[in-house]
């Protein structure tokens, strides 16, 4: 394997010689600068995008891209070749031109023509192709989670600042209209001084089994699907999906869907992070590889509210007959929301006042999600790049809100109760813990910025 790695290595770094940037195996050194790479855009100019991950969400989120005004979808990348066409026969479906085919999103970098990309690659890809974007002058729009641990969030952070690129998470919920109608009366007191809130998100997933190390699927590229994780043997139980439920790549039900409620419940407690983070939990349901809990309860004590996370991977029992949702209480009531719409009740449970929108999302069922909803996410990040102004979702928010979740994961494994310093969210005095804040790389694969 490690033969196989630097020749695949060299054989890289050769074909790219003489491009305008030039690339190694896990880094990029740039012939230019971010601000020479950068092209003008006007308000009334076509923006040129690039999709990083085309499987699942990046082929239906690249057909909705494709069909904005003033947008073209120049690019598909991913490491396995049916997933790229797949994302390929999607955006031509939408009615554009067929986008270029890439297996090694890097080489795409090199093309000053582009101008942002969308990243839905497995959650150990996110920052690292995240801060490689931004260093070649691309402006981001990177699904959630931000990164695969806190450290590679903070990197995030870093890169977008230091390129002064717009970058934007896709914790989508900070754009829709009704949703955001409701934090602003939570924020004016429609329920009082909130105390309490609760999150949740259940499923009814099935066993992974155990795996059985095999030959690699064909017309995957796993070397570069392992990017900078290290490396470790194919297994069949791995691809597409699954690396969701093993640490090593992925973050769990937590960070795959937790983010967004707790995302909800930080912006309408106006919090940047929380005083201790407690977890408990485990995988109750079957015998199998899956590694991260599929029951789990997140405690976050803040300062004058308490906030519950509570995830089932393999129970679909339902809470206030939604299988997600966030629950504000407050002094003078409840509001219900975490959709795009919010009802708000009275201290005896009598509804005051019911918002709903024809726009209706279930994350789980719908097998390609509700593009009114996703096309304004969208369509705010278009808007800030061609009119240089704030996104809904910027990095530093999508920070916060990952690393909550994160804290609450972090607790599950140590096993204890953590202690949050209130400056930057690192976790006080705890050398044990303190050792996921980050994780080791395969050798060349760190990222930097």
């Amino acid at each position: 394997m490690r033969k196989e790695m630097k020749s695949s290595r060299r054989k890289f770094i050769k074909n790219m010689a003489g491009t305008a940037a030039a690339l190694t195996a896990g880094s990029i050194t740039s012939s230019f600068t971010a601000k020479s790479y950068r092209r003008i855009i006007g308000a009334n100019d076509t923006v040129q995008m690039a999709v990083i991950g085309c499987n699942g969400r990046g082929a239906g989120m690249a057909a909705i891209f494709a069909k904005q005004p003033l947008t073209n979808v120049a690019y598909m990348c991913d490491v396995e070749e049916k997933a790229r066409q797949k994302g390929i026969n999607e955006v031509v479906k939408a009615g554009k031109q067929a986008p270029k085919g890439e297996n090694d999103f890097r080489k795409m970098l090199t093309d000053k023509n582009v101008d942002a990309v969308y990243i839905a690659t497995p959650d150990h890809w996110h920052a690292p192709a995240s801060i490689l974007s931004c260093a070649a002058g691309k402006h981001v729009y990177c699904e959630k989670p931000l990164s695969h641990n806190p450290r590679e969030g903070e990197l995030a952070v870093a890169a977008a600042a230091k390129y002064k690129r717009i970058f934007q998470v896709g914790t989508q919920r900070r754009s829709w209209k009704l949703l955001s109608e409701g934090i602003e009366q939570l924020h004016a007191g429609a329920i009082g001084k909130i105390y309490m809130v609760k999150c949740w998100y259940t499923n009814n997933r099935k066993s992974i089994g155990i795996g059985k190390q095999t030959a690699v699927m064909p017309g995957l590229d796993y070397e570069l699907w392992q990017g900078p994780a290290p490396r470790k043997p194919y297994q069949d139980n791995l691809i597409h999906y699954n690396w969701h439920w093993f640490w090593h790549w992925g973050t769990g039900e937590a960070l795959n869907n937790g983010t967004h409620e707790i995302d909800v419940a930080r912006w309408g407690l106006g919090l940047d992070y929380p005083l201790t983070v407690n977890s408990t939990g485990g995988r109750y349901f079957f015998t199998d590889d899956w590694q991260t809990p599929d029951t789990q309860l997140i405690t976050y004590q803040c300062k004058e509210a308490t906030v519950l996370w509570e995830g089932r991977s393999c129970s679909p029992y339902k809470v206030q007959d939604a299988d997600r949702g966030v629950l504000f209480y407050g002094t003078k009531g409840v509001m219900l929301t975490g959709h795009d719409g919010y009802t708000v009740f009275d201290e005896k449970g009598n509804v005051l006042k019911e918002i709903k929108s024809n726009a209706v999302v279930d994350g789980r069922n719908t097998a390609s999600p509700n593009e009114g909803l996703d096309a304004v996410h969208i369509d705010n990040f278009l808007n800030a790049i061609r009119q240089n102004t704030p996104v809904n979702a910027d990095v530093t928010k999508g920070f916060k809100s990952t690393l909550w979740v994160q804290l609450g994961n972090i607790a599950q494994r140590v096993g204890h109760t953590l202690h949050i310093d209130q400056q930057n969210g690192h976790i006080l005095q705890d050398k044990e813990a303190m050792k996921l804040w980050g994780r080791e790389y395969e050798p060349g694969w760190e990222p930097k910025v």
